[in-house]
């Protein structure tokens, strides 16, 4: 049987650490951080020999909500162009996906590289800042499952990859010149075998538009839609008119002045196409720019799926 001072010890001790806890909250590290790691239920806490009614609403604590993918989300796809292949994809990405592929890439920018000669270096051809994705991370599988779908048997599971994600931010000025997506030499697979690979196909989803120019360019796109009978291009846009109120509507794209078609960037819209031609070399008419930003911000994401050659 315990002694009355050994009771009282433990009441006393109940009683201060009940009495110590609001003050807990004034503390940002390490003690709010643990409770953001953990479930904690909205009510009252449960002390032995002390009663309370201090609830994580009253510690001021935060919990963050948990992402949740979507499995109904639906996009709707118009092709564009098949010379090449090029497919735009409406709604490809929700506006949850784009916050929660934001959070999480956000302390990843560093200067866009480039490849040359198989070795990553900084040029004046890309200004950009590049950002790649943990590829374990809910959002990061979300969208990537989507694009698994949408390439359909154009990947081989088992066999190909759908290749590291990445972000890429571009500000005022910054811009990517002219290149191709996939590599003139096929690059190793460095996973103990002898295979290589190329990107058979990208994925370029907008996750932020607040911005002027940053056109995507391709100059060698030929468009499917023709002028219309009296010559008028397909590229103009619309002007809507709702009672007093008139608005203009930017197409999507436009037929560039020097030829090609060119893209402005509109969050959660995606361009897709196809990188390779059916024997396995890259296409040239896939050349395309990034078109320097005017004002503002554009973030995008990059899929590359890799398709690995037969040995």
């Amino acid at each position: 049987m315990a002694s009355k001072t050994q009771v009282a010890g433990i009441s006393f001790g109940a009683l201060l650490l009940g009495i110590s806890i609001p003050y807990l909250s004034a503390i940002t590290s390490p003690f709010t951080s643990l409770i953001g790691d953990f479930s904690v239920p909205d009510h009252a806490f449960s002390f032995p020999f002390f009663k309370s009614n201090i609830t994580t609403k009253s510690l001021n604590v935060t919990i963050q909500p948990t992402f949740v993918c979507d499995p109904n989300h639906t996009y709707r796809t118009e092709l564009v162009s098949l010379d090449p292949v090029i497919i735009y994809i409406h709604d490809f990405i929700t506006k949850p996906e784009i916050d929660a592929l934001l959070e999480v890439g956000e302390p990843r920018f560093k200067p866009s590289q480039v490849a040359k000669y198989g070795v990553l270096m900084n040029t004046n051809d890309r200004t950009s800042s590049s950002a790649g994705l943990p590829r374990d991370d809910q959002a990061v599988m979300c969208v990537m499952r989507r694009a698994r779908n949408f390439l359909g048997t154009m990947i081989r599971d088992g066999w190909d990859d759908m290749g590291a994600p990445q972000l890429v931010r571009y500000r005022e000025g910054e811009k990517f010149n002219h290149h191709h997506d996939w590599f003139e030499n096929p690059q190793m697979a460095y996973d103990g075998t002898s295979r290589k690979w190329n990107r058979v196909a990208s994925f370029f989803a907008i996750l932020q538009d607040n911005c002027t120019g940053g056109e995507t360019y391709f100059p060698y796109a030929k468009p499917i839609a023709l002028p219309g009978p009296w010559g008028a291009k397909m590229w103009h846009g619309e002007v809507r008119r709702q009672k007093n109120k008139t608005e203009e509507v930017k197409p999507l794209w436009r037929e560039h002045e020097d030829g090609g078609l060119a893209f402005r960037p509109v969050a959660g819209n995606a361009i897709f196409w196809i990188n390779l031609h059916a024997n396995g070399t890259g296409d040239t008419r896939t050349l395309h720019a990034g078109l320097p930003l005017d004002s503002g911000l554009k973030t995008a994401m990059n899929i590359w799926p890799k398709h690995f050659y037969l040995e």
